[in-house]
């Protein structure tokens, strides 16, 4: 098995710790102890990671690092579980999820989500705490701070939570409920944030209609004769391969005239999409979020 290697760079990211302070805490109080390459780079380990990811949400939490540089790991690890289930704090809240990440800790993980989702219920818990953690695991993934293997592990973890949160959504059936098609096109891997749109949707009293990825438009166009929905959503943050974007969203104006489909995602807003004929484009979750609310 090949250890993952990391730079200081890596550890600033991961760890929220400035390269500097790394350093200083390395010279000051011998925490962490690089490794060297035969040119004399330094470079780190997953167990050095994770002990700087365990000092760094202590000493966010008003522990001083002399302190902490005195523990024995059983004491470090006693005193980051304590931490972890009774601050509710932004930070600690992602220096505890980055953990459980990196060690790919499921039960870690399963107590962070499931205790906030006790104390604020399942939507706060992904708006304030899983959907910035997600934010910041892009951010890694695009860096190369982590490798695939953990970005799956935890969004397998995530999408269980979903899909058991939107299971747990009685069926709507009123009148004044609202018809939607949730799909992503083709190539385009964005699962988690559409089952979030189906939860939310669902939770407001809206049918949902869900059919997953690499949906093509003939395909959307068998299941839309079929539902007659009154909304199709979809989002788009890849890049697309096989036309313009422009060219796309074009095509679902032309074969669905009268539904109204809504758009999102980075490509989306990059490439300056506008609202037009049956096309609105939702530029956040939040105003996502306000025009659901309107719809009740």
């Amino acid at each position: 098995m090949t250890l993952a290697i990391y730079t200081i760079s890596d550890l600033e990211k991961l760890s929220g710790i400035k390269a500097h302070t790394i350093r200083i805490w390395e010279q000051r109080y011998g925490i962490i102890n690089p490794k060297r390459t035969e040119t004399n780079i330094r470079y780190y380990q997953d167990d050095d990671l994770k002990l700087l990811l365990n000092i760094a949400l202590l000493n966010r939490n008003g522990l001083r690092i002399s302190k902490i540089a005195k523990m024995t790991q059983q004491e470090l690890a006693e005193k980051v579980a304590s931490v972890s289930e009774i601050n509710f704090e932004y930070g600690t809240q992602l220096d505890a999820l980055t953990l459980s990440m990196i060690e790919m800790d499921e039960w870690k993980f399963d107590r962070i989500i499931s205790t906030n989702i006790h104390q604020i219920g399942f939507e706060r818990t992904m708006l304030e705490v899983i959907h910035p953690f997600l934010d910041k695991l892009s951010v890694l993934w695009l860096t190369g701070s982590i490798n695939p293997v953990q970005e799956n592990f935890i969004g397998n973890l995530v999408r269980q939570k979903l899909i058991v949160a939107i299971d747990k959504v009685p069926m709507p059936n009123g009148p004044e409920a609202k018809k939607f098609i949730l799909y992503l096109p083709e190539g385009e891997k964005q699962e988690l944030s559409l089952l979030f749109m189906h939860f939310l949707l669902k939770s407001r009293g809206h049918q949902v209609l869900y059919i997953g990825q690499d949906i093509s438009i003939s395909d959307l166009a068998d299941v839309q004769k079929i539902h007659n929905p009154d909304f199709i959503f979809t989002m788009i943050s890849e890049t697309f391969s096989k036309e313009p974007i422009h060219n796309y969203i074009q095509s679902l104006s032309e074969q669905f005239p009268t539904t109204q489909i809504l758009l999102t995602g980075y490509q989306i807003i990059s490439q300056g999409v506008v609202s037009e004929k049956n096309i609105r484009v939702m530029p956040s979750l939040d105003e996502t979020i306000e025009f659901m609310e309107a719809l009740k």
